[in-house]
């Protein structure tokens, strides 16, 4: 490929909760930019992974997962996955073995939509005899994909032909970004979304549902970075269940979160953390706005 005929575009990744959307954008991305749970909903923001080579440049673009908005916070993530379509040249409709599809109207906008789809059918490496024939004829059905791609995100099982796919349905560009830009969210935005995924790691039901995190200071030097971080709750009942026992839960999320942004970052870190409650901030859109979710 000549360097006229150098490709690039956004790629949008979509599904609803739970089907692997952020495990494939760090398989493709090659970096962990996406936090991990096994809990639904824990992508809130739309978060764009670059991967840049020679003759080619892709945005990624992972998103929350599709769901019925039931409040503010979840209005603004929905917001986050039609922006996302509204730009993107490629979409990834990432869907699995157990997904059917009940939202009407986003299925209405993808049989609508120009714009080339890639049906991704994620953890083929469960599948029990037709499984999967059966599943990627359920969803031909429904959105006509372009091409369909069988993976397993978790495993990496064909990541190298779904990203070869990618490249060829890409337009011809110049590169939108600098060659060794991984990423257009700041270092304060990895930091919170650390300590947001060992806070769903490590509590259980509504908890990390009803924490944000919000980074006050990142200094950084030669051979540290200091940081202080406020996690954000609901209601002074979570404040305690989020302490612990003299306060020993949050110092196993400080810990954690500590050594990874050390491997992220790669060097020491040293993490100050602290509870606030800011009642139904997720339900309030001026406190969404302050957080930056619109």
């Amino acid at each position: 490929m000549s360097q006229q005929n150098h490709k690039a575009g956004f790629v949008s990744i979509i599904g609803k909760p739970n089907v692997g959307k952020s495990t494939l954008m760090n398989q493709l991305v090659g970096e962990k930019l996406s936090i991990i749970t096994s809990k639904a909903q824990t992508t809130r923001h739309r978060i764009m992974g670059i991967l840049s080579g020679e003759n080619f440049q892709v945005i990624y673009s992972d998103t929350p997962g599709i769901l019925n908005p039931k409040y503010e916070l979840h209005k603004s993530m929905m917001k986050f996955v039609s922006t996302s379509l509204e730009d993107a040249d490629l979409i990834l409709f990432v869907t699995d073995l157990y997904e059917k599809f009940e939202d009407e109207s986003f299925i209405y906008a993808l049989q609508k939509t120009e714009v080339p789809i890639i049906l991704v059918m994620n953890k083929i490496d469960l599948a029990k005899e037709n499984q999967v024939q059966d599943k990627v004829s359920y969803w031909k059905e429904i959105i006509d994909p372009q091409k369909v791609v069988e993976i397993s995100a978790l495993n990496g099982t064909n990541i190298d032909q779904l990203f070869n796919t990618i490249v060829e349905y890409l337009p011809e560009h110049p590169a939108f970004y600098p060659k060794d830009e991984l990423t257009d969210k700041p270092e304060r935005f990895f930091v919170a979304e650390i300590i947001r995924e060992k806070i769903f790691q490590n509590y259980k039901k509504e908890i990390p549902y009803s924490c944000e995190v919000h980074v006050e200071e990142f200094k950084e030097d030669e051979s540290i970075i200091r940081i202080r971080a406020i996690i954000y709750v609901e209601r002074k009942s979570q404040r305690g269940i989020l302490l612990g026992h003299k306060g020993e839960r949050m110092k196993k999320v400080g810990i954690e979160s500590r050594l990874d942004m050390e491997t992220f970052f790669g060097k020491k870190v040293f993490l100050e953390q602290h509870i606030k409650v800011e009642p139904d901030w997720r339900k309030n859109a001026t406190k969404l706005n302050r957080f930056g979710y619109n």
